[in-house]
C-alpha cells in the first residue's frame, strides 16, 4: 500500500493521467498507475474472444518483456477456455493469486509456471470500453497481497480515467494518419463489400495492378498489414461508409 491516503494517491494519479496527450506519455503514465498500486507490469490489451489464438496480436501498450509473450504464445496458452473467453466476458474487475488456492485452481500448468518465471503471481483485470465500443482489458501484475476491496474500487475508478486518456490519445494518433486519396477511398470501399481486385478493376476502368498499387498505399498510409485489417480501420476513422 502506498505511504499515500487513497485520496490523495487517486488524485495524484488522475492529474498526471489527464496531462498525458501523446502515446508515449500515456504508456509512462500506466507505469506509473502500476507502481502506485505495488505491480510491477502493466498492459492495456483488446479482451479476448473464443476466436483469439495469439496474445501479442491483443496487445496495445504494455510493460512486460517481449519473452513473456513470446512464451505465453509458443505453449498455446490462450486456447484455454478460462483465457479465450472467460476474462473477456467478464463485466467486472477479476483478482488473482498463484498463492490463492481458490483463484490458482483455474490456472493451467503452463500460465502458472510462466507467471512464476516472470516474477508475477498476483494480478487484476478491469475490463471497460473504448469509444468506439471496441472491448479491452486493463491487465496489472506482479508480486504482491490480493487487492483489498477499497483498493479494487480505486483502482478502477483510476482505470476509468485512463481509459479516457486512451481514447483521447487514440484519437489524436487516428488525425496523424495521411489521408486516404478519393481513388484509394474507391477501392478500400468496393473491397469492404467483397469485389476482388480484378472486379474492382472493372468496375472503375482500372487493371487490377493499378487496383493493388492503390491498395498498398492505403496499406501503409494507415499502417496496417493487410487488407482486412485496412477496411476495419477505414470504417472505423469514417474514411468509408
Amino acid at each position: 500500500m502506498s505511504y499515500m491516503t487513497t485520496s490523495e494517491r487517486q488524485m495524484s494519479l488522475v492529474a498526471e493521467i489527464s496531462a498525458a496527450c501523446t502515446r508515449a506519455e500515456y504508456a509512462e503514465v500506466l507505469v506509473k498507475v502500476a507502481r502506485a498500486f505495488g505491480f510491477r507490469h502493466i498492459t492495456l490489451m483488446h479482451a479476448p474472444t473464443p476466436e483469439s489464438v495469439l496474445l501479442r496480436t491483443l496487445l496495445i501498450e504494455t510493460s512486460i518483456p517481449s519473452q513473456y509473450f513470446n512464451q505465453f504464445d509458443r505453449a498455446r496458452i490462450m486456447r484455454f477456455p478460462m483465457l479465450s473467453g472467460g476474462i473477456g466476458d467478464s463485466a467486472l474487475p477479476r483478482s488473482w493469486s498463484l498463492f490463492d488456492n481458490s483463484s490458482a485452481a483455474i490456472f493451467p500448468n503452463e500460465l502458472s509456471e510462466l507467471l512464476r518465471n516472470f516474477g508475477i503471481p498476483t494480478g487484476v483485470a478491469v475490463p471497460a470500453y473504448a469509444g468506439d465500443g471496441e472491448r479491452v482489458l486493463f491487465w496489472l501484475g506482479g508480486d504482491r497481497p490480493l487487492l483489498a476491496q477499497t483498493e479494487l474500487n480505486e483502482l478502477t475508478m483510476v482505470t476509468l480515467h485512463l481509459l479516457d486518456a486512451y481514447n483521447r490519445t487514440k484519437q489524436s494518433k487516428l488525425a496523424e494518419h495521411t489521408p486516404l486519396s478519393a481513388r484509394e477511398r474507391e477501392v478500400v470501399r468496393w473491397t469492404a463489400q467483397g469485389k476482388t481486385s480484378i472486379e474492382i478493376g472493372q468496375i472503375l476502368s482500372l487493371s487490377d495492378h493499378t487496383v493493388n498499387a492503390y491498395m498498398t498505399s492505403a496499406i501503409k498510409k494507415l499502417d496496417c498489414v493487410n487488407r482486412a485489417q485496412l477496411v476495419a480501420k477505414a470504417i472505423r476513422m469514417k474514411l468509408i461508409n
